[in-house]
């Protein structure tokens, strides 16, 4: 099998494949023949040397994988050789070949693509905590979502769109006719305006009553100042803490000059709340995640929404990758695709 690695600590160029026996299905496992991997900021904070939770470099990143079933080991029932599936990984995505317990592995739809299914496990369940089980998301609510040109930020969007809502989403102007056209009501330049401004002109200075944030610094008392009574806040990342492409002490030190101290008694006489959300620390919980996971499918098989995938690059340019999410040129997924080496470009919009 082939591997993405990252070698060591630092820019995307510390990205190498390697070459290792295919691994053997363990009890309670199958093995997957992988058609596309997905890429996360998970994976570029990692690779930077600054995600707590990684495993010690060097190693093989990845959170979602997408392909074929061919070999069962004992123990892992409901799976047969040849079954279509898409899987969670807890690390070791970026392979051609991959072992996985059967518990985070899914079948999927007759009429769903190896890309669209390789899209769903991180953006998708991310959005669906934050929105529906922690942000108790109603019909008629006001949701500001940062980033949602991103991978998480539009399957964010596909969510309150299904539920009816009323949105508001900051990122570059580039992106805004097609977020437009994706069912965003409020693009907002947050390169060139103050987006909390923007909100409070765009609701009679009422605020929202509920905030996603995956950037955190110096947006954290913003964004809290944005809630109106009721209001959820939600973290689920630090990207501020990744503003170049090399671990920097001094991007941490400004992201903690930000950070807010909320009392509980502020919360309660604020009547605000303020939630984080960590994908990663929720491996252990699969009957829970099988639960989302069977209201985002049943979403998908009703045609409610369809990932959007920017684009595939081949394993020979993981590095290209993560270039392109850093540089913030991508809208919606990027993956890899192992049996995409030898392209010598990436594909662009794989899905739209």
């Amino acid at each position: 099998m082939r591997q993405i690695w990252i070698s060591k600590a630092g820019e995307p160029e510390t990205l190498r494949i390697q070459e290792a026996p295919d691994p053997m299905p363990r009890i309670g496992e199958v093995r997957i023949r992988v058609e596309a991997s997905g890429v996360n900021f998970a994976d570029i904070l990692g690779r930077m040397g600054i995600y707590p939770d990684a495993p010690k470099i060097p190693y093989v990143p990845g959170y979602e994988v997408a392909g074929v079933v061919d070999a069962v080991g004992q123990g892992a029932p409901d799976f047969r050789e040849g079954d279509k599936v898409f899987a969670a990984t807890r690390f070791g995505g970026y392979s051609d070949v991959v072992c996985v317990p059967y518990k985070q592995v899914y079948k999927r739809l007759d009429w769903m693509t190896a890309v669209d299914a390789a899209s769903l496990p991180v953006n998708y369940i991310t959005a669906y905590m934050m929105l529906i089980v922690m942000g108790s998301l109603r019909p008629g609510d006001k949701v500001l979502i940062h980033g949602v040109g991103g991978g998480v930020g539009l399957a964010a969007l596909d969510i309150c769109n299904i539920v009816g809502v009323e949105t508001y989403g900051t990122a570059s102007p580039e992106k805004h006719a097609f977020l437009s056209q994706r069912g965003l009501q409020y693009p907002i330049d947050y390169r060139n305006k103050d987006y909390e401004r923007v909100i409070q002109d765009l609701t009679g200075r009422k605020g929202v009553q509920l905030i996603l944030d995956p950037a955190g610094g110096k947006h954290w008392p913003k964004n809290y100042r944005l809630l109106s009574p009721s209001g959820r806040l939600i973290y689920f990342g630090v990207s501020s803490m990744a503003l170049g492409k090399r671990r920097s002490l001094l991007d941490t030190l400004r992201m903690l000059v930000w950070l807010p101290f909320y009392t509980p008694f502020k919360l309660m006489n604020d009547n605000k709340a303020v939630m984080g959300v960590n994908l990663g620390h929720l491996w252990e919980q699969t009957g829970m995640l099988r639960d989302w996971m069977g209201q985002i499918i049943a979403w998908y098989d009703e045609a409610l929404f369809r990932p959007h995938v920017d684009t595939a690059f081949p394993f020979a340019q993981a590095a290209e990758a993560h270039h392109y999410i850093q540089d913030r040129r991508n809208t919606g997924k990027v993956l890899l695709l192992p049996k995409g080496e030898g392209s010598g470009s990436q594909e662009r919009g794989v899905r739209g």
